[in-house]
């Protein structure tokens, strides 16, 4: 008998991508109720993932009237997170939302006040975190192995992977393209690293420079210059409190060869690291330079076992887990929340022309 009954809103792609298939795995996990703005989503869905008892919707506010509910996944388009997730903090439900946090900061910030006055749990989908090398590297850094890291990267450059399908082009429903895509994960993985979260200015640039093309070529076929109202790519440097600086770099569409996705490039005191090509540390000892090339696929990974899981799947694993035994998820609210606020700001400077200082 399962010990977490799960409600999906939202029956699109990234919930039968990641969200469904992996609850799916955890024993103490049940979805038995299934909402979509489109009835037929939400059927299928419950013919794949749910029981003969499930529940299928096409308004989420019948389906938070349902006490029996524990937990909820918001699977929607970034315009709606924080009205669905708001809503059911406040119908006494547990939230994991998918990333990012918001579409803006502001909405973020109501979601984190309601998830404190509620006394539930949010946490945000930055399923990256589970990584081998993620989950590697942190504990890298949280032993201090590269002492203050005062400089890192963040990578999340496609050279053609325009998603073409959904809401993704329309910046009314997403808020940008592949900076809030994509660079919110690759953003996400260097401030937890770090272990920063405080913002002191960010000077950012997005451009739409490829997004007019006709007949592009990309990985999901050409996309229609009309529809394609967010930027194509986005760039920022970034400054902490602390002086430590950090660049993003995140584009759909650019010419360039260096592609890496929700990767990091780390510059400490006393080491660095990098996901550039596998996972290497590098740094000086008995007055020689060295690279160490970490091993992740032999066995699991030293300090995290059964890191060789598909990273979906931890990630529901640790956050069912977390409900059940009332602990803070792996992704924090409070720390999604600074996420949004540094790709607000880099908005907000691209469009102003202006550094944007945070109080």
């Amino acid at each position: 008998m399962a010990n977490v009954r799960i409600g999906i809103i939202g029956c699109g792609g990234i919930a039968n991508g990641k969200h469904m298939p992996s609850l799916a795995k955890v024993k103490e996990a049940q979805i038995v109720a299934f909402c979509d703005i489109v009835l037929e989503r939400a059927e299928q869905a419950k013919e794949k993932y749910g029981t003969s008892e499930s529940v299928v919707y096409s308004d989420y506010q019948e389906l938070l009237k349902d006490e029996t509910i524990d937990v909820i996944h918001v699977c929607t388009p970034n315009d709606s997170h924080a009205e669905i997730s708001i809503a059911a903090l406040e119908a006494g439900k547990h939230v994991l939302c998918e990333k990012p946090m918001a579409k803006t900061a502001a909405d973020a910030r109501l979601m984190l006040e309601a998830a404190k006055r509620t006394g539930k749990k949010l946490s945000i989908g930055y399923n990256n975190r589970f990584r081998a090398d993620s989950r590697y590297l942190k504990e890298v850094c949280s032993q201090d192995e590269l002492g203050e890291i005062y400089f890192a990267k963040a990578h999340a450059i496609r050279r053609r992977a325009v998603p073409t399908w959904g809401v993704f082009l329309d910046e009314e429903k997403q808020g940008g393209g592949p900076l809030i895509d994509i660079g919110t994960h690759a953003l996400d993985l260097v401030l937890w690293m770090m272990d920063n979260y405080k913002p002191k200015v960010v000077l950012g640039r997005a451009y739409h420079k490829l997004s007019q093309t006709e007949n592009a070529a990309n990985a999901w076929g050409p996309w229609d210059p009309a529809q394609f109202t967010v930027e194509d790519s986005a760039f920022a440097m970034i400054t902490m409190e602390n002086g430590a600086s950090i660049v993003l770099e995140s584009s759909w569409a650019i010419n360039s060869l260096e592609v890496d996705e929700a990767k990091v490039t780390l510059c400490g005191t006393k080491a660095g690291a990098d996901m550039k090509k596998g996972l290497r540390i590098n740094g000086e000892e008995n007055s020689r330079l060295y690279v160490k090339d970490i091993e992740l696929n032999s066995g699991g990974v030293a300090f995290y076992d059964g890191a060789s899981e598909d990273p979906a799947e931890l990630e529901a694993r640790a956050w069912i887990d977390a409900v059940l035994n009332d602990k803070d998820p792996v992704v924090l609210p409070e720390q999604a929340l600074v996420v949004s606020e540094i790709l607000e700001a880099i908005y907000e400077s691209s469009r102003t022309g202006k550094a944007i200082y945070f109080e």
